[in-house]
């Protein structure tokens, strides 16, 4: 299917030429956690965001993009260029007791990167293990990490606790040392200035920069007080009723600030006419009190932990006056996945594709997203995970979904209330996701529990109607698919928790606990 622009790109030059004159660009990525489809203003949401409408409706949005349901396999997937089952990280997101993390002989992108010439920056989350030295940031390719290990510390006091176990601790170093200096500062203001740091040491550099700026906004805190942001940001949001809501637009406010911030500091800079910025969620948004938060995916169904459209489709957008646009922005309709960064960025920074292992799930989009051309990925496995016996995988314009995980039950449609006010920006029709009404019958269509649903994920991104009686041979078609896959799945890296690595035994915070000799051997490669 052709690409369908609301905007015309005009750039058909190669990576290489239009960077040829500023050489390598310097290449910025936002990550904004658990940020959900239905809390984006050019969704149509009630949290305006004016720096990240701006960065948007003057760059390239991509409309058919996709991530994992959860953290870890995200960034995962970002870091490796491979689906979760291929490295191990199909099962669970990385908790903070429990001893496993993405496998050493996987190759990140960060060392990608640094193996091409680029300085390599990683502020805030982490997420990919630190039970060993080796598993950490400072050791998988990023020169420099300020931020926390975990999937999520307190924006305050920077602690986290596994409840199931009762043990609490601290997490937030600099380059693998623990720093206390910053108790009580707001989390995403903190490392806002860190990333204005980077940059501003990065002018004094000979080697172009890749900053990951990895957001904790607008993630849960801590249980006791979950959603957490400093009022001069909730206060922006009076026409939005609930208290839980206005505070999720305080937590996205923040991080909005900190996008235009950080866009500002790259200009005063002289860094800003050769950067790419990226800005991505990791996943839907945890909807309805799902960790205590009130994001929404709305009109889209389900939530953060789902195979449903609303714990995987994502937000992505680029900017940059690299970029020639006639009149921008430019929509991208072909089907991106989250793990078709490593590639592209690899291509953007200068690399050969063909150099990269045969064994990836990833495509260079470098020409979809620039060019309009089609994109070569033709289907997307959600995920296959054998311990909660839940699956989904998409191929062309059909979505196969089955398995019932009793953990995570969202798996309706979460309307906010305040999904119909108006925020006062254009909204352009191509990027609005319009289902209608529900029907009276739509939560009872699909009994996963007993028998796998298949949607037309094209006509139907809601997830409706269920297909699987009427297109029984698109059905069996996409079940083999997955039997195709799943027989090249590495076994789950999961590991039940540790009591070694209780904070209590490591004064009061939260350490690599296990040696080398301790390691799991896995068979996953780069």
């Amino acid at each position: 299917m052709a690409d369908v622009f609301y905007g015309l790109l005009v750039l058909t030059l190669t990576c290489q030429a239009v960077f040829a004159q500023q050489g390598k660009p310097h290449i910025v990525l936002v990550v904004i956690d658990d940020w959900g489809w239905g809390d984006v203003s050019f969704h149509g949401s009630a949290i305006y965001a004016p720096n990240i409408d701006k960065l948007a409706y003057n760059g390239i949005i991509l409309n058919n993009y996709y991530v994992q349901s959860i953290c870890s396999p995200s960034r995962g997937a970002l870091m490796t260029g491979k689906y979760p089952i291929h490295i191990g990280l199909q099962h669970e997101q990385i908790n903070s007791p429990c001893p496993f993390g993405l496998s050493l002989n996987e190759t990140t992108l960060a060392q990608r990167l640094q193996g091409l010439g680029y300085s390599t920056h990683l502020v805030g989350k982490w997420h990919l293990g630190f039970y060993t030295e080796r598993h950490t940031p400072t050791q998988r390719g990023f020169d420099s990490h300020f931020g926390y290990y975990n999937g999520y510390i307190d924006y305050y006091d920077r602690l986290i606790g596994w409840d199931i176990m009762g043990y609490w601790g601290y997490d937030m170093r600099r380059n693998g040392v623990l720093d206390y200096t910053t108790y009580g500062q707001y989390a995403t203001e903190l490392f806002t200035k860190e990333a204005i740091e980077v940059i501003e040491s990065a002018t004094n550099s000979s080697k172009p920069m890749f900053l990951m700026l990895s957001h904790l906004g607008v993630h849960s805190s801590n249980f006791i007080y979950p959603l957490q942001a400093p009022s001069k940001y909730v206060r922006r949001y009076p026409h939005i009723q609930s208290r839980t809501r206005r505070l999720v637009a305080g937590m996205l406010a923040a991080v909005d600030d900190s996008i235009g911030m950080v866009v500002q500091a790259l200009k005063a800079n002289h860094m800003y006419d050769n950067s790419i910025i990226i800005v991505t969620t990791d996943n839907g948004g945890a909807v309805d009190g799902q960790m205590g938060n009130d994001a929404s995916n709305w009109p889209l169904r389900g939530s953060k932990h789902t195979l449903w459209e609303g714990g995987i489709r994502g937000t992505a957008f680029l900017h940059s006056p690299l970029f020639r646009l006639a009149d921008p922005p430019m929509i991208v309709t072909e089907m991106i996945h989250i793990s078709d960064w490593m590639p592209t960025l690899y291509h953007i920074a200068g690399g050969d594709v063909s150099d990269l292992p045969d064994n990836l799930d990833s495509f260079n989009q470098w020409d979809t997203i620039t060019r309009g051309t089609p994109s070569q990925r033709t289907e997307i496995l959600h995920n296959i995970d054998p311990i909660s016996e839940v699956a989904a995988l998409r191929v062309g314009d059909y979505k196969v979904i089955l398995g019932v995980d009793p953990s995570n039950p969202y798996s309706d449609w979460y309307q906010p209330t305040d999904a119909t006010k108006e925020h006062g920006k254009r909204l352009i029709p191509e990027l609005q996701i319009r289902c209608g009404p529900k029907p009276h019958d739509a939560a009872y269509n699909c009994d996963l529990s007993k028998r796998p649903c298949l949607y037309d994920i094209s006509r139907d991104p809601c997830e409706y109607e269920n297909l699987a009686d009427k297109y029984p041979d698109v059905l069996q078609r996409l079940l083999s698919r997955l039997e195709e896959y799943n027989s090249t799945a590495v076994e789950p890296l999961y590991a039940d928790p540790d009591p070694r690595s209780d904070p209590a035994l490591h004064n009061g915070a939260w350490v690599p606990w296990i040696g080398p000799a301790e390691e799991p051997i896995s068979s996953t490669t780069s």
